[in-house]
């Protein structure tokens, strides 16, 4: 049989019971909903057995002995099954007032343990939901609130007339309000590539130039006291030149801002099958193995982080990376010292 048969007698089957009377929908027990269900299919089973017999040498006391037995069986064989309901009930409740600590606990090996199952995966998942939201408004909040702080010092100074409005003591308050550009901008990719409304444009990039032109824009961000090197063979990618950027641009500052005066910013890339691999590799103090998966998550700046970024750049780079169908990482560096950043993109994505 064809699937689109299957599906079709499926689908007549879900009809054909959906118009099924529901007659035990106000009995608020599963307990008791099992035991008029199953009494009354007993029970009519019963009844065509003894019409069977015409009713020969029927003793009603018996059957009412056997009845009162089969309901307690019954009772104790459904409570290990309605147990785990009740605590979902209770559990559900307290998740509604924000205690998602709760879980069920079972070794039924049934639709109800699978039930069990899935709702702890599920209070577990809202509890990480619910610590970020918690970590984004805090981080979020410091994050503005340091800007915020230092123009508003800077600005009552001014008008106080205890700092005039010289070239330098402007520069510092343009610094601000791009800290605070950058924070905005990041939060606002961060929310279009949750949404999923950031579609990629196919454009042909050609490494090399690339590579160039991206290295020669963070010299300039990064000052005399760093210097960057760039390997790569002439080769071409398909894919969104402008986030791709975004990320490349992410690694660069990163490096140059935890590298050592007067350090080196190694950019190499090479093919690998049909892949571009890219590697930003700094001098500095390198991360540990144990946060090298963290430093990815939003807000998430690590030990090395002394100030200047949000902790979103390297979170909206492996989305970026992701959406061309790759991956980033940190990878073991080459020798004693130094962060050695990975990424891995198809030549052509489709």
């Amino acid at each position: 049989m064809t699937p689109e048969f299957m599906q079709f007698v499926h689908n007549v089957v879900a009809r054909l019971f959906g118009w099924l009377p529901t007659p035990l929908d106000p009995v608020r027990s599963i307990k008791a909903k099992l035991s008029l269900a199953l009494g009354f299919a007993g029970g009519v089973g019963l009844l065509v057995f003894l019409w069977s017999i015409d009713f020969y040498r029927v003793d009603l006391l018996w059957i009412a002995i056997a009845a009162a037995l089969g309901l307690v069986t019954l009772q104790v064989m459904a409570h290990g099954a309605t147990v785990p309901l009740r605590e979902m009930t209770v559990a559900a409740r307290a998740m509604a007032r924000g205690d998602y600590t709760r879980r069920i606990r079972t070794r039924s090996q049934d639709e109800v343990g699978e039930l069990a199952s899935a709702f702890n995966q599920m209070a577990a998942d809202l509890a990480a939901a619910d610590r970020q939201r918690r970590e984004l408004i805090a981080n979020v909040s410091h994050e503005l609130r340091t800007p915020i702080t230092a123009l508003q010092g800077l600005l009552e100074n001014i008008v106080d007339g205890v700092a005039a409005a010289e070239p330098e003591t402007m520069s510092t308050a343009l610094a601000q309000t791009q800290r605070l550009s950058r924070l905005v901008t990041d939060l606002l990719d961060l929310s279009r590539l949750d949404a999923g409304v950031v579609p990629l444009r196919r454009d042909v990039i050609d490494v090399p130039a690339f590579l160039h032109d991206a290295v020669r824009e963070a010299t300039m961000n990064a000052g005399d006291g760093v210097r960057f090197e760039v390997s790569a063979p002439q080769m071409s990618i398909s894919g969104d030149r402008e986030r791709l950027h975004q990320v490349l641009a992410n690694l660069l500052d990163n490096a140059a801002r935890h590298s050592p005066a007067g350090g080196t910013v190694t950019v190499r890339a090479e093919r690998r099958d049909e892949h571009l691999l890219l590697a930003v590799v700094d001098q500095g103090i390198g991360i540990p193995a144990d946060e090298r998966e963290r430093v990815f998550e939003r807000f998430t700046r690590g030990e090395r982080a002394t100030g200047g970024g949000t902790g979103l750049g390297l979170a909206i780079a492996r989305w970026v990376v992701q959406m061309h169908r790759g991956s980033i990482a940190v990878v073991e560096p080459d020798g004693d010292h130094g962060c050695h950043i990975q990424v891995k993109i198809p030549l052509h994505t489709a």
